[in-house]
């Protein structure tokens, strides 16, 4: 994979937090373009087929209240998260899905683009430990219609996240 984020594509609008922090780190990665479609029902399933890459290869960054502390949970666009997994994976009692504007002000996205990277303020992380199976997987660029590709291993190592089984069917 090579790097598809250079200076001239972040002046022109195409970079965003998430590339500009892939780039820093020295981290390969692809960034996936496709039409976003404000119509369509799921961020993720409108991004796996306007791919053409299989639901359990992109996956869905969802934020969560685990006892009073926003966290970020990666889980594949083909499941959903298991709230108790999520809070037994951090060491948690409780999980309920964040307020949207809460997860919008902290991380520096909006819903339907919200990056597990770049984000404003570095929340904790899971990353569903499906992760592991595929080389490569993507995950929302920081903007709706605007994915990334890189390996499991980068982006928990990014994202210091912990990989757990959080998704389920």
């Amino acid at each position: 994979m090579a790097k598809k984020n250079d200076r001239k594509q972040q002046k022109a609008g195409g970079g965003t937090p998430a590339t500009v922090a892939l780039t820093a780190a020295g981290t390969e990665y692809t960034v996936h373009a496709y039409d976003h479609d404000p119509a369509s029902p799921s961020y993720g399933e409108e991004a796996a087929d306007a791919l053409g890459v299989p639901p359990d290869r992109v996956f869905k960054t969802l934020v969560a209240d685990v006892d009073g502390e926003l966290t970020v949970a990666v889980v594949p666009v083909a499941g959903r998260l298991d709230l108790k997994a999520l809070a037994s994976a951090v060491g948690g009692k409780r999980a309920a899905m964040a307020d949207p504007a809460a997860a919008e002000r902290t991380t520096g996205y909006v819903r339907g683009g919200i990056s597990p990277l770049g984000q404003r303020k570095r929340l904790r992380t899971v990353l569903d430990s499906s992760a592991g199976a595929h080389t490569t997987i993507c995950v929302s660029a920081g903007r709706r219609g605007l994915e990334v590709e890189l390996a499991p291993g980068d982006l928990a190592a990014l994202t210091g996240a912990v990989l757990a089984p959080i998704g389920r069917e």
